[in-house]
């Protein structure tokens, strides 16, 4: 189930005059990750008060009772609803044009799957579901599904190269790779893709003795991606870390944020750093540092700390682990470290993003000083999108609560049927 804190994103809003003025009117949408949808609060800045996130707090009170139709909410000042609207025009939700797989010839050799063949089986988190299917033997899979259902236009970058980044990966033990693209059933449209599911949950939460020989597999990984491909991960942290209960082996996933070459590169963020505060809170269980800003940190900063608290069961001694540690940072931060990623031998490449097919059809957006139709292209909500006959994939679903308390219901029919079949053969 998706964690409570990381269900719900505020997605802007406006005011309607000065927001310091508590009678002033206000909305503001918000995103819910758990029914991928949007929902706009109406209120005044006395509910509403600037930058303090309270739209989130009031949402999560009553988003698992609202119809899947609702697009508005309106509260009075002590947050009780006073009207709720189905209006399509206040549906601010905004369009995301997914590509034709049959236009993106890059993806021509990967396996596909229909949205239709997957069956949830859990949320894991904000873009993530567990899910299952059948393959063309009719062997059943179990695999993590991960989708962009949400506009932004880096999420639009972010989501292209990493499904042509997985695509691109040479077979590795220590990297979870592309498993298949996934389009909708109704125009073959790319909408997320597959990987292979490990489960017993990432190091953030499995607390098994840390061996030595993962760290040696995480810094010979680093090595491969950095030095060999030209691919910088950047979100190297305990929770984009798996253990494979089949292999024992060490697996990085979660490619959001890497980089290829210095496209996408940020500051302060490079793989060497990561992977030393990623051991420091692995051993101390201190989490601290994650809430300091890349380009504001160092690895001094815990490399300087004469002892680590150890907080976990380890194979070896913490000084093990440290020498170990400290010898290959050094190695690797030496001079020409960064010229050597910049010129890695086998570079991945794939194509830019290309500008959607839809962003190209004008729509109309109010009147020029002439009375004259003012068209403009690009970005528009979905129910521009709508209008203009452009196909929208829905995401809504029921919220998982929901869905559990079903399960749990017919779960109580079935032990009852059960119980009174057994009855019947005692009598």
């Amino acid at each position: 189930m998706i964690k409570p804190e990381e269900r719900f994103f505020s997605d802007g809003g406006n005011y309607f005059g000065v927001a310091e003025d508590p009678t002033t009117e206000a909305f503001l949408n918000v995103w819910d990750w758990d029914q991928l949808r949007m929902v706009k609060l109406k209120g005044t800045a006395k509910i509403f008060p600037p930058d303090e996130g309270r739209e989130i707090q009031i949402m999560a009170q009553f988003a698992d009772y609202l119809s899947p139709e609702v697009r508005t909410v309106a509260l009075d000042d002590d947050g009780l609803i006073t009207k709720v609207s189905t209006d399509p025009d206040e549906d601010e939700t905004i369009f995301v044009p997914y590509f034709p797989f049959a236009t993106v010839p890059s993806l021509a050799d990967c396996r596909i799957i229909q949205y239709s063949k997957l069956q949830e089986l859990d949320r894991l988190g904000p873009g993530v579901d567990l899910s299952s299917y059948k393959d063309e033997s009719e062997n059943p899979e179990t695999v993590a599904f991960k989708f962009n259902s949400w506009w932004k236009p880096v999420r639009m970058q972010m989501a292209w190269d990493e499904l042509h980044l997985l695509k691109s990966l040479p077979p590795h033990p220590n990297l979870l790779r592309l498993d298949r693209v996934v389009l909708d059933d109704v125009e073959s449209r790319v909408i997320g893709f597959t990987t292979k599911y490990i489960p017993g949950g990432t190091l953030e939460t499995l607390k098994v003795p840390f061996r030595f020989e993962w760290l040696q597999q995480l810094t010979q990984v680093v090595d491969f991606l950095n030095l060999e491909l030209g691919i910088m991960h950047q979100d190297i942290a305990p929770r984009n870390l798996l253990i494979d209960p089949d292999t024992h082996q060490l697996v990085l996933f979660d490619f959001n944020f890497a980089a290829r070459g210095k496209d996408r590169l940020i500051d302060g963020q490079d793989d060497v750093s990561s992977v030393v505060f990623t051991l420091y809170e692995l051993i101390t269980n201190d989490t601290h540092f994650t809430s300091i800003a890349p380009w504001d940190r160092n690895i001094d900063m815990v490399q300087s700390i004469s002892e680590w608290p150890c907080n976990r069961e380890l194979d070896s001694d913490v000084s093990v682990f440290r020498n170990f540690l400290d010898g290959w940072a050094a190695k690797r931060r030496s001079d020409g470290d960064m010229e050597r990623y910049l010129n890695a031998p086998n570079q991945l490449t794939w194509p830019d993003l290309p500008t959607p097919a839809e962003y190209n059809v004008p729509y109309e957006v109010g009147k020029t000083m002439d009375g004259e139709p003012n068209l403009v292209t690009g970005v528009r909500t979905r129910r521009v999108a709508i209008e203009l006959g452009q196909y929208c994939f829905r995401w809504e679903r029921p919220p998982q609560s929901r869905l559990l308390k079903k399960k749990e219901g017919e779960n109580a029919v079935a032990d009852l049927y059960q119980s009174v079949a057994y009855q019947g053969q005692v009598a």
